[in-house]
């Protein structure tokens, strides 16, 4: 095989071992996560949102925004639940680009796993330790999930990774909410198959073991729009195609039928400027249907300290590298306003 095996991987126990969640923050984060298993078995009428930058590059940024939403958190505590987005791994739609921190925590050297593997998990820690809001992760690895286990509360498996058996067979293994995103395409029934997928009880091969998992209720649907065979973005977050999902996952007779709105990407056509619309649109469709109030449980929100995007080596404190985010002004503004219409 045409492969050069640079470093060895530790597995997860050394580097949890050598990276310990204090009793403290352990016992903080169980509690947090039963208030955010509520609000998907339908026990509480919270919004969640799944709020930050499209990718987590600098770890004093990211830990500075999360600091800011600590702050409003405790403002709207009573109708919403912020889960922080640090999202560590990339998924590159030509396989080319910065891959995320995981790959490569320090911009100006070459990837290194084993390091990025480290520079995560430091993260996810000194965020949780700092803010007391454990935080959401996109699953692009599957195998990747056991070392970030402890802090995560929420995971999101991407578009273009929904439709991979491991990622619907790792999910049905997790005890925190797994959202699966609708497929570039849109179609329903890929979506909806891979929820009832990691919902089942599965046996099979993870991590060099032969495992059984129980299967997990809390896995639900992400709409993040979708692209036609032209190339061009197709939105899903309208009334109609609301109302269509939603009858279609409920026939299907699956635990907690839960929809969050992803009001970025396809939804938004990456125009990042439309999501505080796109949420308010929703929140009233919310508003005009039963159904839909009680199966929108949420949001995804692309956010950063400065809004837009920069190239990899801008250099701009708290501005995404990856897709453009909502500068932290009209963030804060849509997390008073979605508390004010809960």
């Amino acid at each position: 095989m045409s492969f050069d095996y640079v470093r060895e991987i530790p597995q997860p126990k050394a580097i949890l071992d050598a990276m310990p969640l204090s009793p403290e923050t352990a016992a903080a984060k169980k509690v947090r996560d039963q208030e955010i298993k509520a609000v998907f078995t339908h026990q509480s009428s919270k919004l969640v949102l799944i709020i930050g930058p499209c990718s987590a590059h600098d770890e004093d940024a990211v830990c500075d925004y999360i600091g800011r939403l600590a702050k409003v958190q405790a403002e709207v505590k009573d109708s919403i639940i912020i889960i922080p987005r640090i999202y560590t791994n990339k998924p590159r739609t030509t396989g080319i680009g910065y891959k995320g921190m995981a790959h490569q925590p320090n911009l100006a050297e070459e990837p290194n796993i084993v390091e990025g593997i480290k520079a995560i998990r430091k993260m996810h820690i000194r965020a949780l330790k700092d803010s007391g809001l454990p935080a959401a992760d996109e699953m692009l690895y599957p195998g990747n999930f056991p070392y970030l286990e402890d802090v995560l509360a929420y995971v999101a498996v991407g578009a273009r990774s929904v439709e991979n058996q491991a990622h619907r067979l790792t999910c049905s293994g997790l005890d925190i909410p797994a959202g699966m995103k609708n497929p570039t395409s849109g179609d329903v029934e890929v979506t909806l198959n891979s929820i009832q997928a990691s919902q089942a009880a599965h046996v099979f091969s993870y991590n060099r073991w032969e495992v059984k998992t129980p299967g997990n209720p809390l896995s639900h649907a992400v709409l993040r729009g979708a692209v036609d065979y032209h190339g061009l973005a197709v939105p899903n977050y309208h009334y109609e195609d609301l109302v269509q999902f939603a009858e279609a996952y409920q026939k299907r007779g699956l635990a907690n039928p839960t929809i969050i709105v992803d009001t970025n990407h396809a939804n938004s056509n990456k125009k990042f400027a439309e999501q505080p619309r796109i949420a308010m649109e929703v929140m009233r469709s919310r508003l005009h249907s039963p159904m839909l109030k009680e199966m929108i449980r949420g949001f995804m929100i692309e956010s950063f300290i400065e809004e837009g995007a920069q190239k990899v080596d801008g250099g701009v404190y708290g501005k995404s590298i990856t897709d453009p985010c909502l500068g932290w002004p009209a963030s804060e503004k849509l997390i008073r306003d979605l508390a004010a219409m809960v």
